[in-house]
């Protein structure tokens, strides 16, 4: 070899191999014991590979890896995938874990943890689910980038992954990716998802059937958002101020302001209120009479559990932060947003409203110790990374850049996925006590479908005595499990 072409070999920049990523999935088998009989199933937890395929100037360079995200898959022993139905479940945030829908109602086991007024001291336990969405369905619950135990590979942005439209195109490609490679391409299939899993199931369903051609039987949306300006109590804001008032009156009446009423009753009031007089006062502004304003101070201040005072110094405006801190002042209490049967004491009794959500400081202990338990001892998945419940930092820094100057609306999204595909059938739960994704609000929005007549048959509405997770209070949990199970045989022809 020449000296010129020893040096010029010498200075041929290091082969660089991207690092090996595979599939990191733990196969258990398991059987749960159900009222219908026993079950035999076969769950595969751990990671799975995000590819993407690369092309540079027209050229096609191969996949590339983006991402390990988490997963839990139930399937039935000895199924028929043609006919047996697969439910992929997330939950919300945007930033949470699939752990609240996967331990408290869809998944075989469920966590135990108590109720609002009687909760169980740690370490808290968990038992079989016999009313598991599994005696109907398949399951894969799935954790979003950065949630749970799901990553970016190395080289890549957490950030790149933290949006809209980015997080809509990552969970369809790991259904993709999971229809494919289990041929379930000809099962009946289902999204589910809360809170903020509502908004992205809705524009999944669009992408799924638009980009990928996988149409849908039905969607399960728990504690649905589907139009942010429903919550925007910001500048003007008062369309939220009507749509929360007939959650402030369940909330009363759980408190005990409306002794001899109904809950029903109470709720009726305000929906009818909030309908037509309360959005009549607050466009009126400073224009309404005296004797205006005195008769809807008296009338929200009865509906609400506030004192005539608070209602006048807030101008008729009950912002829901503050109403969480209010409601029970004196009392030296504040209420849950996720669940205002909660109540927790107050850190300050002059505060303008409250430090921390009772509802979440009870839930997320138990939640989260039951099943990092689970998935490391009886799923047998071995890994020394944290697991996050809620991604750090993913909410604060979410990008809406496809909604610039305009509330994250989906409504017309999940209008398009009905009208092309007149099959998809839609399930909406509401918790009475959810003040984060109000009942009102939800039917609102649903009301605002852009579908036929006929289509609207394809739409049902349940409700239950509880919150934003409604099955952490066990009577509903019992009943939400049966109606979810009931949606999915007649939506899948399994009936």
């Amino acid at each position: 070899m020449s000296e010129d072409a020893s040096k010029s070999e010498s200075t041929l920049p290091p082969v660089v191999q991207e690092p090996t990523v595979t599939d990191e999935l733990v196969t258990t088998r398991h059987t749960l014991a159900t009222p219908e009989g026993e079950l035999a199933y076969t769950a595969r937890a751990g990671r799975v590979v995000l590819w993407e395929e690369k092309v540079e100037d027209d050229v096609f360079k191969g996949r590339k890896a983006r991402a390990q995200v988490a997963i839990t898959a139930y399937t039935l022993d000895d199924a028929d995938p043609t006919t047996r139905p697969v439910t992929f479940a997330f939950n919300g945030g945007p930033g949470s874990a699939s752990v609240w829908l996967h331990m408290g109602v869809l998944g075989p086991k469920r966590v135990v943890m108590g109720d609002a007024g009687e909760l169980a001291p740690p370490p808290y336990a968990i038992a079989d689910n016999p009313e598991s969405l599994l005696t109907v369905s398949d399951l894969v619950f799935i954790d979003p980038v950065s949630t749970g135990r799901s990553r970016p590979v190395e080289g890549q942005k957490a950030k790149d992954f933290h949006g809209f439209t980015a997080d809509i195109e990552s969970v369809a490609e790991i259904i993709r990716q999971w229809v494919s490679a289990e041929g379930r391409w000809l099962s009946p299939k289902f999204l589910a998802g809360e809170s903020y899993g509502t908004t992205r199931a809705a524009g999944l369903a669009q992408h799924l059937q638009e980009s990928l051609g996988m149409y849908l039987n039905g969607l399960l949306l728990i504690s649905s958002v589907l139009d942010f300006s429903t919550a925007n109590f910001g500048r003007g804001g008062d369309r939220a101020h009507a749509l929360y008032l007939p959650f402030y009156a369940a909330t009363a009446w759980q408190h005990g302001f409306h002794e001899g009423r109904s809950l029903e009753e109470v709720v009726d009031e305000a929906r009818a209120y909030a309908a037509r007089d309360y959005p009549y006062v607050l466009g009126r502004g400073n224009r309404l009479t005296d004797d205006e304003r005195a008769d809807a101070v008296g009338t929200i201040a009865r509906l609400t559990g506030l004192s005539e005072s608070y209602v006048e110094r807030a101008d008729l405006r009950i912002e829901h932060w503050r109403y969480f801190g209010e409601l029970l002042r004196d009392r030296g209490l504040t209420v849950g947003r996720l669940d205002s049967r909660f109540t927790g004491p107050a850190a300050s009794g002059i505060a303008e409203h409250m430090d921390a959500d009772p509802s979440m400081d009870a839930i997320l202990g138990p939640y989260s110790a039951a099943y990092q338990h689970y998935l490391h001892h009886e799923l047998a998945v071995r890994d020394s990374g944290p697991f996050h419940v809620f991604g750090l930092g993913v909410n604060e820094h979410w990008s809406y850049k496809e909604f610039e100057n305009a509330p994250v609306f989906v409504i017309d999204k999940l209008s398009r996925a009905m009208r092309q595909n007149p099959h998809l059938a839609v399930h909406f739960a509401y918790g009475w006590f959810d003040g984060a994704t109000p009942f009102s609000a939800a039917e609102e929005s649903v009301a605002h479908l852009q579908i036929p007549d006929a289509l609207r048959e394809n739409v049902e509405h349940r409700y239950y005595e509880a919150g934003h997770m409604m099955y952490v209070h066990e009577p509903s949990r019992v009943a939400q499990s049966a109606d979810l199970a009931d949606f999915v045989r007649r939506r899948s022809g399994s009936a």
